[in-house]
Order: structure tokens, then sequence, then C-alpha cells
């Protein structure tokens, strides 16, 4: 199983994390999740390999410009299935932030980073590992969504769009 979907900054600084294992005390706390984070950066920060194995856990991770990707799985956790979720999780963001992955780009599009964490993995189970598919649920217009079923904020946001079309005709 998926324990957790992780991104740090090149300082070891949380970006974004999703713990999926509720129930295992070792992340109970927000303290005690970065505090692993910090063990599994500082672990990861110079080694040569995308595998490492932290306590009971296996972690497959991926750098980029100033950003640290990370998957955890338990330790019996296949490795290549951890690898294929990893994968999956900086492909469908490298897509959203149209190759551009930086941190100041992931934090403009936090609302979609934290879909793809959902569409990727469920409680742990890994749900769906073909970036194109969890682009395409992720990234929905919201005029394709019923005025009935779109936010607040959603709503205001097409207005506001259609005045300014309005007032530049």
């Amino acid at each position: 199983a998926v324990v957790s979907t992780q991104s740090t900054g090149n300082d070891g600084k949380r970006v974004v994390s999703k713990y999926y294992d509720t129930d295992d005390e070792t992340f109970a706390s927000v303290k005690d999740q970065q505090q692993f984070e910090a063990k599994v950066f500082k672990a990861t920060e110079k080694a040569n390999s995308e595998i490492v194995a932290i306590n009971s856990y296996t972690a497959v991770y991926r750098s980029n410009v100033d950003l640290f990707f990370y998957v955890i799985g338990d330790s019996r956790e296949n490795e290549l299935i951890l690898l294929s979720v990893l994968n999956a999780l900086y492909d469908s963001i490298s897509m959203i932030l149209r190759k551009n992955v930086e941190k100041r780009a992931l934090f403009e599009n936090m609302d979609s980073v934290l879909l793809i964490c959902d569409e990727l993995v469920d409680r742990g189970i890994l749900m769906e590992c073909d970036a194109t598919n969890i682009v395409n649920r992720v990234h929905v217009k919201t005029e394709d969504i019923p005025l009935s079923e779109q936010t607040v904020s959603q709503v205001s946001y097409d207005i506001l769009k259609s005045f300014n079309w309005l007032s530049q005709s």
C-alpha cells in the first residue's frame, strides 16, 4: 500500500504531502509527519539511487530543479509499483504545469496538484497510473459543469470573466 505522496523543496521543507494510512501512529501528528519528511529528505538529498529504505518504509523519489517528489510505501510494497505511482504523479504535475515543474508554479496550481494526488491514490490504494487520464479528470473546464454543481468561486469567476469579455467588446 502507498503510505504517502510528498513533495519537498530543495531545502527539505514540505511543499505538499498527503498521508493515506491514518491508522499508523508514526504519522499521527503534523510534527511526526514533518520529522519523517526530514529523515526522508536527508536520506535522499545526496543519494545516487531512486529507491531508499527508511525505517520500515520504502521511498522512491525524483528530483527536479528546486523540488523533490516522493512516494512512500511500506517495506513489503513492490518498488516497481511505487515507481509507477511516482512517474504518474510527476508526469501529471508536469502536464498541468506545462513542463515548468518548479516550486513557484506548483504553489500557483496547488489545487490541481492536490486533485492529482487524490486521483492517483485513495486510502493507500493505487487508483490510476496513466498521467493523461489523471490530468483529464483534474482539468475539467467549468463550462462543462452544470451550474448547480459549481462552487461559488467558480460561478463568481465565470461571471467576472463574462463581464470582462462584455466590457472589451
